[in-house]
């Protein structure tokens, strides 16, 4: 009996050795998954460090890079000096009678650095200032002429309106003392006052015509054996004939025809060497590559010449002054005007001069390159 106690109890043992041991291998089991999720998680957090250090290492690289780009176009940038441009005219209250100002002397100018231009026949001036001038610095710019005001203007510079901005310098004329008249003598009258004018152009007039024939000779269906000339496909034998014309000192030909009209002209060709589009001398060349052909020209002959034509315009009046241009090729300018009911005629020059006016000319900023009159009356005048 005492045997199955110690089986039991040896069991017991057994069994409790069984347990303790069991339990001994899951605690290390856990162990092991506990150390490897805390090396997975060591490892991931390694990674998103990493990852996190590339993306800081770009960001830098990126924001190094645009640094050295800004500080080499720094470097390499050269401030553009500051140009000014502009008209200058007179001040009026109605548009028509502000007219530009030739000979304006215009002074930019700017902590003791100045420069100084004049203006055109048309007013127009610019400025190339010799220092660099800063967004926010200012400029002063005086104009003087005589016989008005002087202007002085303080320009303001921002990053480009200034640069680019076009400045109206608008001068008040200078008052005139009042003329006491001796007498009660009525104002001058002008009127009917036109412009006339001569214009030279070319003329061509046709002064007659030409014919002509020539021939080429030749003898047909002889072979060419690489004899020039030869027909186009070089198989025969062709000759040239050919005729030069002078239309003459002066003239030219036009109108230039030429062709075949008798013989085998299938088989002969004109050459082309100018002669079509006229000229004074032409030269005509033809080929025959069968027999004797017949050819024939015609032109028309012109003669050309200088032409004057005289025209007549009139002049557009405001207030007392009076305005008309004139083409770039006008020659022999006069005025005529009626003076108190007397027709006069007052020849214009180079330098305009007229008793009952004081004009001014200047050659227009246009393509067209026109002249421009503006005449104003003198006191003791009306229109």
């Amino acid at each position: 009996m005492p045997i199955p106690r110690l089986f039991r109890c040896g069991k017991t043992v057994v069994g409790k050795r069984a347990h303790a041991g069991g339990g001994a291998q899951g605690t290390a089991n856990e162990v092991e998954g506990a150390s490897k999720e805390a090396t997975a998680s060591e490892r991931g957090a390694e990674g998103l460090l990493s990852r996190r250090s590339i993306v800081l290492w770009v960001i830098a690289a990126v924001i190094g890079g645009a640094a050295a780009v800004v500080v080499l176009r720094f470097h390499q940038w050269k401030p553009k000096l500051t140009t000014l441009q502009g008209a200058v005219m007179q001040r009026s209250t109605d548009p028509r009678h502000e007219a530009p100002i030739a000979g304006a002397i215009v002074t930019a100018s700017r902590e003791g650095i100045s420069a100084s231009t004049q203006s055109d026949n048309s007013g127009y001036f610019r400025i190339t200032f010799p220092d660099v001038i800063w967004p926010g610095q200012a400029v002063e710019l005086n104009v003087r002429a005589p016989d008005y005001r002087p202007l002085n203007l303080n320009l303001q510079m921002t990053f480009r309106s200034t640069s680019r901005r076009l400045i109206i310098a608008e001068l008040r004329p200078v008052a005139q003392a009042a003329v006491v008249p001796v007498s009660n003598k009525p104002p001058t009258v002008v009127s009917n006052i036109r412009i006339r004018y001569t214009v030279n152009a070319e003329a061509a007039e046709n002064v007659g015509s030409l014919v002509r024939t020539f021939q080429t000779v030749n003898q047909g269906d002889v072979p060419c054996r690489k004899q020039s000339p030869c027909s186009p496909d070089g198989d025969w034998k062709a000759a040239t004939g050919s005729v030069t014309l002078d239309a003459g000192l002066g003239n030219e030909f036009r109108d230039v025809r030429a062709s075949c009209i008798a013989g085998p002209c299938p088989f002969t060709r004109i050459n082309r060497g100018g002669w079509e589009h006229g000229g004074r001398t032409i030269v005509v060349t033809a080929t025959d590559w069968s027999d004797t052909a017949t050819f024939l020209l015609e032109a028309e002959v012109f003669h050309t010449t200088i032409a004057s034509n005289v025209r007549e315009s009139y002049p557009v009046i405001f207030d007392r002054t009076v305005n008309f241009t004139l083409p770039p090729t006008q020659e022999g300018v006069s005025i005529e005007a009626e003076i108190n009911g007397e027709q006069m005629v007052f020849p214009v020059g180079p330098d305009v001069y007229l008793d009952w006016a004081t004009c001014t000319v200047r050659t227009s900023r246009n393509g067209d390159k026109s002249t421009v009159y503006q005449c104003a009356l003198k006191p003791g005048y009306a229109f």
